[in-house]
């Protein structure tokens, strides 16, 4: 049977925006575990539920059961799957966030700084803007609405990569209550520190308010962006930040190569 690409809706569900495009070189079984990964991320293969069987994927999309198979072994990688042999495939719960408080009375502590730049070099390091997809209501988009108290509908969003070192070391997403944003800040390829520009955009000054730490595996969106197999482990730096009277002006997740990473709490003076 021949192998076609994956057909693509005319109507892309809720959270398909946010997957970068498939570019011409992308194998036809990727292409396919980003379209069922996108219906998953939009709530069409809810957590808990059995994905249709090899057979009626084959027959939906055009392509053999070979290509169903690798497309399932390549989201099972990204632990958005389970395979159960002799029973079928099963969407994943998500992931448990596990906080860590610390008490600023208590230690000396530093967790970076937004007034400092990512580092340029002459390699092409620093962040630059990848896309400023429409916030939908996937799951990221509502974590962030509830993380800032206001709707999805109010919030733009704004995604980077983190170059250091001549390769991609983090990929970020921002959401902000306030837009629309200048487009030569939300222009693919627009070079800075995005946390900064965002702050003279909206005419205001950003202080932490939270940060977390965590680690997941790459899912097929992070994995195509930091150039790394999918299921790779990456840590996960999220938080809030705010204005000087409290208020939540910034939510920030970003996904970062743990190969190439680590986070360090220094407690005392050096």
């Amino acid at each position: 049977m021949a192998t076609n690409p994956p057909s693509t809706p005319a109507n892309p569900p809720p959270g398909s925006t946010n997957t970068p495009p498939d570019g011409p070189n992308t194998p036809v079984y990727r292409r396919l575990a980003r379209r069922l990964q996108e219906r998953i991320d939009a709530g069409g293969y809810p957590a808990g539920a059995r994905l249709p069987s090899e057979p009626e994927l084959s027959a939906e999309f055009g392509v053999n059961r070979l290509t169903v198979r690798q497309a399932v072994a390549e989201l099972e990688r990204a632990a958005a799957v389970e395979i159960r042999r002799g029973v079928g495939t099963f969407v994943r719960p998500p992931a448990v966030r596990v906080s860590i408080a610390v008490d600023p009375r208590s230690q000396r502590f530093d967790l970076g700084s937004v007034h400092e730049a990512v580092p340029e070099g002459d390699r092409g390091d620093g962040e630059f803007v990848v896309a400023a997809p429409p916030v939908t209501g996937s799951a990221e988009d509502e974590e962030a609405a509830r993380q800032l108290g206001r709707a999805p509908g109010e919030l733009h969003r704004l995604d980077s990569v983190i170059r250091l070192g001549g390769r991609a070391r983090a990929a970020c997403s921002y959401w902000v209550p306030f837009g629309p944003l200048p487009a030569e800040l939300v222009r693919p390829g627009h070079a800075g520190n995005l946390v900064l520009d965002l702050a003279r955009a909206a005419g205001v000054e950003l202080e932490y308010d939270w940060r977390a730490f965590g680690a997941i595996g790459a899912d097929l969106a992070d994995a195509e962006l930091l150039g790394v197999p999918a299921g790779t482990p990456l840590l996960v730096r999220e938080g809030v930040s705010c204005t000087p009277d409290g208020t939540p002006a910034l939510y920030v997740r970003r996904r970062i190569d743990g190969s190439s990473a680590r986070f360090v709490l220094h407690f005392r003076e050096r």
